[in-house]
């Protein structure tokens, strides 16, 4: 069974191009040979790459590796050759334009059969698309190349050839928002949901939201950074936006609707006291959603005893599922919103260096709201 190619090629001097992180704050640029699929595996051809947070918390060592890798795990490209059991297991072939999933799965443990598959117990967190040593063969396990490799536990989902793979790369976060923002805490037709947050999957929570058919959402943001986002916000549905520098988000939606939020859903990053507000924006038996980290054990704000009074539901989520990751690629190829005219930086392979030290803070402006390497 011979893998199936998208066209004839000179395959033995083929050289592929990617970056790797070999430390913290060091990219390289390397050539790696081409890979040989074999029956079970594919090349994807890399249109574009996706970043978020992930990316620049690997550049800068808060994710400590202790390994050289090939970041990327927002990939969206073209099956440029694929093997004959890959084909029947993903039901995809050759020129199909696909995005890649961030996670394994083995297919066959309890966790993946629960469908809860980012804990694999062959792959799991530790072991994620943008996240595996180039020492392991073939080295091309992430987006920034030229090419990605995928293994027989690859996960991908046919993109519509009418999306543009730069929007289409929205299919990670957007798939977060409707799984945090929707699935996880189960929000219904005619909710009041406050997502705390105006970043690219605030946004993406926001629009859930709104097709889940929420009654009224409030976004908010910190400080004259988040001013655009939550401009950005107002434009893709949302009733109320509140910096929390000049004002309390409970005090103002409570002004606005009456109430408080049935749902809340805090995607912030680095923000101690967003959990305090979580609380207080919550109504009593309220659901909050914690799907951002602090990246402190300080919580400003925070009363555990209000947990106990306003008997709350706080639940924690990580990751995307293949349901979230499909509804989001055809709520994208919809066009039912503004996703095209994000703003957004776009950068090549020597490029993305100084758009990643961008999105962790370190450049002369605000981060973008929309990050994507074209390699």
């Amino acid at each position: 069974m011979p893998p199936v190619v998208a066209a004839p090629r000179e395959r033995s001097s083929e050289r592929v191009e990617a970056v790797v992180l070999e430390a913290p704050r060091r990219y390289t640029r390397r050539s790696f040979e081409r890979p040989d699929v074999g029956d079970d595996g594919a090349l994807v051809r890399v249109a574009a790459c996706g970043l978020c947070g992930t990316d620049h918390e690997q550049y800068t060592g808060v994710l400590p590796t202790g390994f050289a890798f090939v970041p990327g795990h927002e990939t969206v490209g073209l099956i440029e050759e694929i093997g004959e059991l890959a084909t029947e297991r993903w039901g995809v072939r050759a020129g199909d334009r696909v995005a890649v999933e961030v996670f394994q799965s083995c297919r066959s443990c309890e966790p993946c059969a629960r469908g809860e598959y980012r804990r694999c117990v062959r792959h799991g967190l530790g072991d994620m698309y943008g996240y595996i040593p180039a020492d392991k063969k073939p080295g091309l396990w992430g987006g920034y190349a030229t090419h990605q490799y995928l293994g027989p536990d690859a996960i991908v989902h046919r993109v519509d050839p009418a999306l543009d793979p730069i929007v289409a790369t929205l299919f990670n976060p957007l798939g977060a928002g409707i799984r945090w923002g929707v699935t996880v805490p189960g929000t219904q037709p005619g909710d009041v949901v406050a997502v705390l947050g105006p970043g690219i999957r605030g946004l993406a929570a926001l629009v859930a939201a709104r097709e889940a058919g929420a009654a009224f959402v409030m976004v908010t943001g910190y400080g004259a950074n988040d001013q655009s986002r939550l401009e950005i916000a107002h434009r893709f549905g949302a009733d109320l936006t509140v910096d929390v520098t000049t004002a309390d988000p409970a005090a103002e939606l409570k002004a606005t609707t009456g109430g408080l939020a049935d749902i809340v859903v805090d995607v912030t990053a680095k923000a101690p006291a967003a959990l305090g507000q979580a609380i207080s924006t919550a109504r009593p038996g309220g659901t909050i959603v914690m799907a951002g980290t602090r990246g402190s054990a300080e919580t400003p704000g925070f009363w555990p005893d209000m947990i106990v009074f306003k008997e709350l539901r706080i639940l924690g989520a990580l990751g995307v599922d293949a349901p979230a990751y499909r509804a989001a690629l055809d709520l994208l190829a919809s066009g039912r919103y503004p996703f095209a005219d994000l703003p957004r930086r776009i950068v090549g392979l020597d490029g993305i260096e100084d758009l990643v030290r961008t999105m962790a803070g370190e450049g002369d402006g605000p981060p973008p709201m929309h990050g994507v390497l074209t390699p």
